[in-house]
């Protein structure tokens, strides 16, 4: 027997589902659609081979955008063009949109600053300033801390992880109703960066001691940790990172790993170079387009199923670029910079620590709390699974 609780909660969700279009209507025209989704020959821009051939669209995907309106959007991000992967990420998003309605729906991606600051991206788009955003949501956690979810948590989940609690766990569900209650927007999933580096020093960390004092560029909820064991959190945006090494602003940098690390010059410090891993901050890194749920609710069901297929396509197709592309870089940075991994004092004291504040934050926000519950009994049943066949196969590949 379904009880009254169980009846209300499922009456809420159909009500919601409504509200961002993603009910029957939107599903039926989205399985229409998704044979089409990754026949295109986007599989990202390369650093060192020149982009791929667009495919023709499908017979489907015209028969589907046939009689649709012509519509161009503009698209803010927070990611300067030299990034490949991250801009890259936001382009392949944009040309599948593209592909799926025969041409008539064109988003126009523009890099940080070209509209919008890189730190300005969730609310211009909240605020209708533009109509589309590709960001990483975790900078926003001062509205907030319901971003760090959507985006990547310290000492969470990997990016294969993070996907299913996203997609199957009720991840997504969960957060789109915030994102709907608290800003009025809807947001995709639209590129994964697998798991990060832990960032450049110019001195050998090994201990909590070490850490003091130290100024360094690390975003969202981990930077409450690195400053509760004596660091200074300083939150820039990527393209931010080399004037703030130029000018002595940041001691200490972090962004993702190898690619995207030479790409924006983070190994400008000056002096002896050590490279740091893991990025316990961001295992399973997600960033997301962003939009208006009063456009969304405008759009066509066929529009909003080439969004959501375009996205869901877009990021799978961004983390094989970087599991492809940084283990070339790696073997550049080796040659100049020293590999390091975090020391087990230092390990524990950053676990201990981010439990802490993870648990401060819940108790202090009940929209975050609300989220974090279920989230933890995912991730620590997800983690027992995975420490057993992943774990140990790993450590046979790498033996």
């Amino acid at each position: 027997m379904i009880d009254q609780e169980t009846t209300t909660k499922e009456l809420d969700r159909r009500k919601f589902l409504t509200k961002a279009g993603i009910g029957v209507a939107g599903f039926a025209a989205g399985s229409a659609i998704i044979a089409a989704c990754g026949s295109g020959d986007d599989a990202g821009p390369s650093t060192t081979a020149a982009p791929a051939t667009t495919a023709a669209p499908t017979t489907t995907s015209v028969a589907l955008a046939s009689g649709g309106p012509e519509l161009e959007w503009e698209m803010g991000t927070s990611w300067p063009t030299a990034l490949v992967t991250l801009f890259g990420s936001a382009q392949m998003f944009g040309k599948e949109v593209g592909r799926l309605t025969d041409g008539r729906f064109k988003i126009n991606v523009r890099p940080a600053g070209e509209i919008v600051g890189g730190l300005e991206v969730l609310p211009t788009v909240r605020d209708r300033g533009m109509e589309m955003g590709h960001t990483a949501d975790y900078y926003w956690v001062g509205l907030s801390p319901v971003h760090q979810l959507s985006t990547a948590v310290p000492f969470g989940l990997t990016q294969r992880q993070h996907n299913a609690w996203l997609y199957m766990g009720g991840g997504l569900e969960a957060l789109r109703r915030f994102y709907a209650e608290e800003h009025n927007l809807i947001f995709f999933p639209c590129g994964g960066t697998g798991v990060q580096m832990g960032g450049w020093f110019t001195k050998e960390i090994n201990t909590v001691d070490d850490i003091r004092g130290l100024k360094m560029r690390i975003p969202g909820i981990s930077g409450k940790v690195f400053a509760a064991l004596g660091g200074e959190q300083i939150s820039i945006a990527g393209g931010e990172i080399l004037p703030a090494i130029e000018t002595g602003a940041i001691d200490a940098a972090e962004f993702v790993g190898p690619t995207d690390d030479l790409i924006l010059g983070l190994d400008q410090f000056a002096g002896t170079l050590y490279y740091y891993h893991p990025g316990w901050w961001e295992p399973g890194t997600s960033v997301n387009v962003l939009l208006s749920l009063d456009l969304w609710n405008e759009l066509p069901p066929q529009y909003q199923a080439a969004i959501d297929n375009a996205a869901t396509a877009t990021n799978l197709k961004t983390t094989a670029m970087y599991d492809n592309l940084n283990q070339r870089d790696l073997q550049k940075i080796k040659e100049f910079a020293q590999i390091r991994e975090f020391s087990p004092e230092l390990m524990k004291a950053f676990k201990a620590e981010t439990e802490i504040v993870l648990n401060d934050v819940a108790a202090g926000d009940a929209a975050f709390a609300e989220i974090y519950e279920p989230w933890k009994v995912f991730r620590d049943g997800i983690a027992e699974w995975h420490g057993l066949a992943e774990r140990s196969y790993l450590m046979q590949q790498t033996a």
